[in-house]
């Protein structure tokens, strides 16, 4: 879906992400666990295709896990942003304390219409505030889509799509601050972490390339010889705890046409990094996360339900499809339903249950991994707008 919209940066707006959050006065290591959903309310997925509204109708939901199977809504927050790219434009520091979300565009009428244009806005939220509120906006590059933040939390980066580049913010305490940029030649829809903090991997999604970033206190250094590739499309991108593997969910050429698409298995922690496998995954992996104990992946698999109903890779639903992680290479294990759309994924904090937003249902779906098998519980959370983006700690 992602190919979809970028084909439509003058037609097609989007906003909706998602924070973490912790509250306020409660350590980081006993805050209540907490997953922020971002609420879309200006991009539709009518019968007969995508239509756009204007700026200042969107949502950031928090929502409690303590109850990890039955998740609930605890506070919504009103913010403009975006889920136009990967649904991973914010990410939370590692102490609960900030939560760091990109502005990747924003719509300008046109006559009757409205259509997309690159905007440059990163937002502080203070999450430890009652209730929690933005402490600052900065300037960073053009469309800034993915995000990731060290395992220090002392250092975030920013891939900024249509300016082909990505930057780094350094954190410390409610202070954030760009403090280098540079340039990787295509456009950079995400970004990731190696575990040690001193590599990191970039989703060149038009160019269907993985780029690599040798991380030096602040500096940053991008090699074009290390490019990897993926496939077309590629948007979804994370790496396991142990640093051994990343996989990317490649979105193919035309998402939502009826063809099955990829995910694509990296060994990252080779001085040289190398694509090892491609596994078959349906049609349009528009996200994909790694749980935290490393064993699994969950994938939210579009299919064809971002589609016109006219199309003829339309479906009406789609899909949560689990893999296997292991020393011997990944396996596609499981799969269940899901709703319209699916966009964000994410894992619970035990990694006992995978959680997907179906945006056009409105809905979190919540599913079981039990063993290398995935049920669905039937529970669905209703959210008060279109969930496009999801993001735990």
């Amino acid at each position: 879906m992602r190919r979809w919209l970028a084909h439509r940066l003058t037609r097609t707006a989007l906003l909706g992400i998602l924070i973490l959050a912790a509250p306020a006065g409660v350590p980081a290591a006993e805050a209540p666990s907490r997953i922020l959903v971002g609420l879309d309310g200006k991009t539709f997925f009518d019968p007969e295709g995508g239509r756009n509204g204007p700026n200042g109708h969107d949502a950031v939901g928090i929502l409690d896990v303590g109850d990890e199977a039955r998740p609930r809504l605890f506070h919504t927050l009103p913010l403009d942003n975006s889920v136009y790219g990967p649904p991973t434009n914010l990410r939370v520091t590692p102490d609960g304390r900030l939560g760091l979300v990109a502005s990747s565009v924003l719509m300008r009428p046109e006559g009757t219409a409205w259509y997309a244009q690159p905007d440059n806005r990163l937002h502080v939220i203070d999450l430890a505030a009652e209730p929690p509120r933005v402490v600052e906006t900065l300037t960073v590059g053009s469309q800034p889509s993915g995000l990731a933040i060290n395992r220090a939390g002392d250092l975030a980066l920013v891939a900024n799509r249509a300016g082909r580049s990505v930057t780094a913010l350094s954190i410390r305490g409610t202070v954030v601050r760009p403090v280098a940029t540079v340039e990787v030649g295509d456009e950079a829809a995400a970004v990731a972490f190696a575990p040690d903090g001193k590599r990191a991997f970039v989703a060149k999604n038009k160019a269907g390339r993985i780029g690599v970033l040798a991380i030096d206190g602040t500096a940053l250094r991008y090699d074009p010889a290390l490019d990897m590739p993926v496939g077309p499309g590629v948007y979804g991108l994370d790496v396991t705890p142990d640093g051994r593997l990343a996989l990317t969910g490649n979105t193919g050429p035309e998402p939502s046409d009826g063809h099955a698409d990829t995910v694509s298995v990296i060994r990252a922690d080779a001085a040289r990094p190398v694509v090892v496998d491609h596994l078959g995954i349906g049609d349009t992996p528009e996200a994909l996360a790694i749980a935290p104990d490393g064993r699994h992946a969950a994938v939210s698999v579009v299919r064809g339900a971002s589609a016109p109903r006219s199309s003829p890779g339309y479906t009406p639903t789609g899909a949560v499809a689990l893999l296997a992680i292991g020393p011997d290479g990944v396996r596609r294990v499981a799969e269940a339903e899901a709703g319209a759309v699916t966009q964000g994924i994410v894992f619970s904090p035990s990694g006992a249950y995978v959680y997907v937003g179906n945006y056009v249902d409105r809905t979190l779906g919540v599913y079981r991994v039990e063993g290398d098998g995935l049920a669905d519980t039937g529970y669905r959370l209703p959210l008060p707008g279109q969930p496009a983006s999801l993001g735990g700690r």
